[in-house]
């Protein structure tokens, strides 16, 4: 095996090739129904970025960091920003499915690809099991007890008590999340019948959350209290940067968008505009929502799962809590539809080049969906969420995330520069970061000097230095990347969009590090035992 094959790279070329004639590698995409154009792209957007995040995590988030929590989403926006710019330059120079998986065969080959590959779906598949839960909980919160307590609960957070009272069959007690399963099973179903049908559903579910938004952010306004914005940062920069796995789990859905690519109408113009029309203004709703939470109540109350519906009660307010919790279980269905449309498209391209068995990227004759990896999607999340409550999931999703990020804008430095062409498209400017990127690292040097140093102190010990292993290994890739920058005149945005992910992912605790390692080991097994000798580069070779 040499180090060559675990490189080998597709061809920038054949793959525009394959996507002009319909053809990738031999399997039809021509009869994807391209019906997707901005607005509907935009839609999938704001529904994959607006769930989970804005009804639950923001409050976790609030906790830690106060009304300053609003200037991390701002910091969140920028950094997501320099990747979606690197999303869209990937996305309207390789317009097929795929994502952050097919940007880096391109660029950095085979093995990359399928890391990044096997990194999405612990993004997409775990995430959702999460918001599977957290959606029942909310629907449970709705029918106020209807549905039997061992019917809405899992094993590992049952009481005794329910223990006891639950059904049993041979001796074991039956507890299930019935209505975590039972959305998993609809939102499938909708990704399975179609683009067309999954396009429909999602753009109602945006415009009605986004309307109820747009309610509780007005309404909340008039019970404002500006004392409870005082201090802004009552735990300083270090508490708000406390939340930023929170955070950062409410972003993670721009980059679902890409995966739609062969579903587009005009991929090269419309999909970089729909991720960045998406993160624009979802940024700003979370900004002003998380304004409306911290000034309504005080933020050291704000630890709660539901911190929309609690501030209202709070206010005697409890019809619009209720909407809230309405609206809490549109967001989370639609979250859940596009991850469950996206997860497929990962796994159909990952098959084309023989990476995972055939079956995967199987069109449905009349669909034209990736049939049975919709199905495999769907049972893969949904009988975990039957039985789990997995409680880790956003720091591991985000970790994920993050980590895709940074092959995408790392690709976008070594992407061969576009000859001139007539096709209208999306292109990232160049900013020479020669002098730029080192000026910048040495300003945030001197200016957070003393926390730069905390984290080298030899006080503490082993105990404290393990925590800080991250951010080591960001220290030596920031020092690399800018003398890089320096000598090679990278382009800025990307830069900037590596450093600015790789420092988010040092405020990830390390446990979520060992976890995610544990994770692509396993991914690196499959890979050696399967994927390299079925790789259709390899039968070329």
């Amino acid at each position: 095996m040499s180090s060559n094959s675990l490189f080998r790279k597709k061809s920038l070329a054949t793959i525009l090739k394959d996507a002009k004639d319909g053809l990738s590698d031999g399997h039809e995409t021509g009869g994807m129904h391209k019906v997707l154009k901005v607005k509907d792209l935009t839609a999938m957007g704001i529904a994959a970025v607006i769930g989970a995040g804005i009804f639950s995590t923001i409050g976790e988030a609030s906790f830690h960091g106060g009304p300053g929590v609003s200037l991390l989403f701002v910091i969140t926006a920028v950094t997501c920003g320099f990747s979606a710019l690197c999303y869209a330059e990937f996305a309207s120079r390789v317009p097929v499915s795929g994502s952050a998986y097919t940007y880096s065969y391109v660029t950095f080959g085979e093995l990359a690809a399928w890391v990044i590959g096997w990194a999405l779906i612990l993004e997409y598949a775990i995430g959702n099991i999460a918001v599977a839960i957290s959606w029942s909980g909310y629907f449970n919160n709705l029918l106020r007890g209807i549905i039997p307590e061992w019917l809405v609960s899992n094993y590992d957070s049952a009481s005794p008590e329910l223990m006891a009272a639950a059904p049993h069959i041979g001796g074991i007690p039956i507890i299930l999340n019935l209505p975590a399963f039972m959305i998993v099973v609809l939102v499938t179903y909708l990704a399975y019948v179609g683009i067309q049908e999954s396009k429909k559903s999602a753009n109602f579910m945006v415009a009605l959350k986004i309307l109820v938004i747009l309610f509780v952010i007005v309404v909340g306004f008039f019970y404002v209290n500006k004392a409870n914005w005082h201090p802004f940062m009552p735990n300083g920069f270090s508490g708000v940067l406390k939340g930023v796995s929170a955070v950062f789990f409410a972003y993670i859905g721009f980059d679902a968008v890409s995966t739609t690519a062969e579903e587009c109408a005009n991929p090269q113009r419309d999909l970089p505009k729909g991720m960045i029309y998406s993160l624009i203004i979802c940024t700003v709703l979370y900004i002003l929502i998380s304004l409306v939470l911290t000034g309504m109540v005080p933020f050291t109350n704000l630890k709660v799962n539901d911190p929309l519906a609690y501030v209202f009660n709070q206010v005697n307010l409890p019809w619009i809590s209720y909407l809230i919790s309405v609206s809490a279980v549109v967001a989370t269905t639609s979250v859940l539809l596009v991850f469950q449309i996206g997860q497929p498209r990962i796994w159909m391209s990952m098959s084309r080049d023989g990476l995972l068995p055939k079956r995967f990227s199987k069109l449905h004759p009349r669909f034209k969906t990736p049939s049975f990896a919709t199905i495999v999607t769907g049972l893969i999340v949904g009988i975990p969420a039957l039985f789990l409550n997995l409680t880790i999931v956003t720091d591991l999703t985000s970790i994920g995330t993050l980590f895709a990020f940074i092959l995408v804008c790392g690709g976008v430095l070594i992407l061969p520069r576009e000859e001139k062409t007539t096709v209208k498209r999306f292109q990232m400017p160049y900013i020479n970061g020669q002098l730029i990127v080192p000026g910048l690292v040495i300003l945030l040097a001197i200016l957070f000097h003393n926390e730069i140093l905390a984290k080298f102190s030899m006080e503490g010990g082993w105990d404290v230095w393990k925590h800080n292993i991250p951010f080591y290994l960001f220290t030596v890739a920031t020092v690399s990347i800018t003398f890089l920058s320096a000598t090679r005149k990278l382009s800025l945005i990307p830069v900037l969009g590596m450093l600015s992910c790789f420092y988010l992912m040092t405020e990830i605790a390390l446990k979520n590090w060992i976890v995610f390692g544990i994770w692509l080991g396993i991914g690196l097994a499959i890979y050696f035992l399967y994927s390299y000798q079925n790789s259709k580069l390899a039968a070329k070779a």
